[in-house]
Formats: structure tokens, sequence, C-alpha cells
């Protein structure tokens, strides 16, 4: 079945339910908007393989492992590299899962500013594991090659952290700026049911834009040198060996780069802004 027919079939499906239900509610409303928005992007997201074959066609030949540049090229720098690397694991390893377990077993420590500290600790072990342990391996056996299938795995968890850790900064900012400027209410805004509400946004968030970048990076062909200019599979360094069009890939990457920077940054910026402002305004009634 072609995307346009599928469209046609999910529309017609749509309509129908809407017909059973009347009169709509106000939520029934909002809930078929949302409907055919999903079935709109589904459908945009289907048909990129025809105008991919449209703006670039033609046969390739499929990668089926990359090599990874590396870090250095010179055999006598791969042992201090294998040590220093494996050190700053070992110690990122024990110090993230010494923060966790800690805040776990402290009845202390139950606070927001500690469970989101928590979740940023489970974030950057993740993220650490994600691309050092096969870095490490790289430079013990010397042969920086990586299959398909785990390349694209590597990706899509590293984008999934990279972009939590983001956004769970700025929930702490925000906790912060809650706790110091409104520490009245800061137990009311700050529940534990506000707090999961505001971890689960992040993951579920981060899930679906790491899905959807990995998704259209599984639709690239790849039939140049599959040497991969970085000691990772990233986002832009496997666009450049991409043979295919990668204009929705540079889309979606300017689009969510841009949302995922200035988000965060504005959250930590005007959180602490205020923050501030609170502290010298407090200094200058008592002087």
């Amino acid at each position: 079945m072609s995307s346009i027919e599928l469209l046609s079939v999910s529309l017609s499906l749509s309509h129908k339910h809407t017909h059973v239900h009347k009169p709509l509610s106000l939520s029934h409303k909002h809930t078929q908007i949302y409907t055919h928005f999903l079935i709109f992007v589904l459908f945009c997201f289907l048909n990129l393989e025809h105008v991919e074959k449209i703006m670039d066609p033609g046969n390739h030949t499929s990668v089926t492992e990359f090599i990874l540049a590396g870090l250095t090229e010179q055999p006598q720098l791969q042992l201090p590299l294998f040590l220093l690397f494996l050190g700053i694991y070992v110690v990122t390893v024990v110090g993230n899962l010494g923060m966790i377990t800690l805040i776990g077993l402290s009845s202390h420590l139950k606070t927001p500013m500690y469970y989101f500290l928590s979740n940023l600790s489970l974030i950057d072990l993740c993220q650490s594991t994600v691309i050092t342990p096969k870095m490490l391996v790289n430079f013990v056996t010397e042969k920086n090659i990586i299959s398909y299938p785990e390349c694209m795995t590597q990706l899509y968890f590293f984008l999934l952290f990279i972009i939590a850790e983001c956004y769970m900064l700025a929930e702490m900012a925000y906790d912060r700026y809650v706790a110091i400027c409104n520490p009245l209410l800061y137990n009311a805004i700050m529940s534990s049911y506000r707090c999961f509400q505001l971890t689960a946004a992040v993951y579920i968030l981060c899930i679906i834009q790491s899905t959807f970048h990995t998704c259209l990076m599984l639709r690239l062909y790849f039939c140049k040198a599959n040497i991969i200019n970085h000691y990772f599979c990233d986002v832009f360094p496997l666009m450049e060996l991409s043979c295919s069009s990668i204009y929705f890939n540079e889309l979606l990457a300017l689009v969510c780069s841009s949302f995922n920077v200035l988000i965060p940054a504005l959250t930590i910026l005007i959180s602490y802004i205020y923050i501030l402002y609170k502290i010298f305004h407090i200094h200058s009634t008592e002087g």
C-alpha cells in the first residue's frame, strides 16, 4: 500500500470515528486535530523515500560497516590514551553510581533538588557508557571498525542522553528558582508528582527527537568512503558520507538543535537572573 493510500484510509477511519461521537466535546475536537496531525506527519515521513528517489536517483551499494577516524593515528599514543580515558571513565562511573546510591539510600536527600541530581547522574553515566567502552576497545585492538547497526544504535542513545542532559539542567535551574524566589510555595509547586511529570516529559521529548533523527539517518544511502571523521557515530559526520539527499536530516538537525539550545539556555539564564535579583534585593533590604 502506498503512502497516499495509507493516508486516505487513515483519514476515512478518522472521519468515521468522528461521525459516531456527536456532538464532539472540546477534548474530542483536540483529539481529532491531534490525530490528523499525526497522520499528516506519518504521511510526510513515509513519503520521504519517494522524495529522495526523485532528488537522488540511481542504485547505491549500501555500507555494512564504518571506520572511525579516532583521536590519533600514531600507534605510540594508543596505550597512553587508553589508560587516560579508562581512568576518566572509571571515575565517571564510580562517581555517578555513588551519587545515585547515596541519594537513593539517604532519607535526608529525598528532595526535588537531589531527585533531579540523581537523574542527571544517571544521564551522565549512560552518556559516557554509550561512547567510551567502544573507544577503549578500539584503542586496544587498533581496529576502529563499527558495524552499521552498532553505529545507528550508538547514534540513537547518544542523541537521547545529550538532549536529556540539556533539559535536566534546565529543570534543576527552575527548581532552584522556585526554592529561592518562592520558598513558601516550594513544597506545593515542586511536589513529587510534579517532579515526576517534569522528568517524564524530558525523557519522552528526548525519545521522540532521537527516534526521528535515527529514522531519517536509516533512510540514507552510504556509498562513499566509509571513514567517519570522528571517534564515535554522530549526526553530521555521518551525513558527510551520504550519497542521497540530506535535506530533511539537515532541516531536522537545525530545528531541533535550535530548540534544544535556546529553551534550556533561556530557562537557566532567566532562572538565575531572578535568583540573583532576589539575593541582591534581600541584601539591600537588610542593609
